[in-house]
């Protein structure tokens, strides 16, 4: 399969490149970025040409399929692209800047029946199947999920993403969006109501928040989803806490590795898995392309991400900073 790569200064390069390179049925023919300069030592590490366009790129190679990462600003003009032209894609969310760009380009896609794939990757974690394969209602869902301050985006050169004229929002958008992804799919069919919300940028004082907190409620149960760029701690480090109540059993996770699960008559046992975004990347890239071949949906999509996004910007609205 003959893979592009598109926007590659964007941090997340490296989970869609590396998992690409280890594949022996797939071949990335080209890599491409309005920085070219930043785009040619991926190219160097793929063994293929490097373009500053990547509607150039597309043209001249005609790839099988594209991982597409850019500026929330530009990634909805990315996806109408693609999906114009055909070419089945994953990208990466939020697929748009607000909540109206992404129920469009979900329809565009529907409608010319292209694959598009959108990694909530957390959707892989044993911890989904563990909750839904007790086949117990759900009564509570809270999700604690703070990632590193704003800094390391400083350090990546990827400062669009800490400005909401270019990112559309701070840590909801981009990291809380898989956590609003996540109470949607242990909640089936729920029409989810956000019933609350608090977003503060007290800590780096930016245009975007740097805490959020949101409360939701919905096919019986209620939700709340908290994040942040708070947590002194390297790349890919995060303050995790889950906790997931149903009729009968308690749920609770305080690290990446392990899930505590309580019954009603107070018997306690432990589970090792995995629990955060970064361990699923190699996963999604590798039953993506498989489910393409397959003539399968992707397992997440972007009327999937369309969902979450209007969660994320019901939540910005209900508490709106003043910058």
């Amino acid at each position: 399969m003959r893979v592009v790569l598109i926007g590659v200064s964007h941090w997340h390069t490296p989970f869609f490149l590396n998992p690409c390179l280890e594949m022996g049925d797939v071949a990335i023919v080209g890599v491409s970025d309005p920085d070219l300069a930043r785009a040619e030592p991926t190219a160097a590490k793929a063994g293929c040409k490097a373009f500053a366009d990547y509607r150039e790129m597309c043209a001249a190679l005609k790839p099988d399929f594209a991982f597409a990462l850019a500026r929330h600003c530009d990634m909805a003009e990315l996806a109408r692209f693609l999906i114009d032209q055909r070419i089945p894609f994953a990208m990466e969310k939020p697929c748009a800047i607000n909540a109206a760009e992404a129920a469009d380009i979900a329809a565009r896609a529907a409608a010319a029946g292209v694959f598009a794939a959108v990694p909530y990757v957390i959707r892989y974690s044993p911890l989904v199947e563990t909750i839904l394969s007790m086949n117990e209602p759900v009564q509570y869902i809270t999700f604690k999920f703070v990632g590193g301050m704003v800094d390391r985006y400083h350090q990546q050169q990827v400062e669009w993403v800490i400005d909401r004229k270019t990112s559309g929002g701070g840590p909801l958008l981009n990291l809380g969006v898989h956590f609003l992804d996540l109470c949607r799919v242990l909640l089936p069919g729920a029409d989810l109501t956000v019933t609350g919300a608090m977003m503060s940028n007290r800590n780096a004082h930016l245009t975007i928040e740097d805490h959020a907190v949101v409360l939701m409620q919905g096919g019986g149960a209620s939700c709340m989803v908290e994040t942040g760029y708070l947590y002194p701690a390297p790349n890919s480090v995060f303050d995790l806490h889950y906790s997931i109540r149903t009729e009968n059993h308690y749920f609770a996770a305080r690290d990446d590795s392990t899930l505590e699960i309580i019954t009603n008559d107070r018997k306690r046992s432990t589970r090792p898995m995995k629990l955060t975004n970064v361990h699923f990347y190699p996963t999604f890239v590798r039953d993506t392309l498989q489910r393409l071949k397959d003539g399968r949906k992707p397992i997440a999509d972007l009327a999937d991400n369309a969902a979450a996004v209007a969660l994320a910007e019901a939540a910005y609205a209900m508490s709106p900073l003043d910058s």
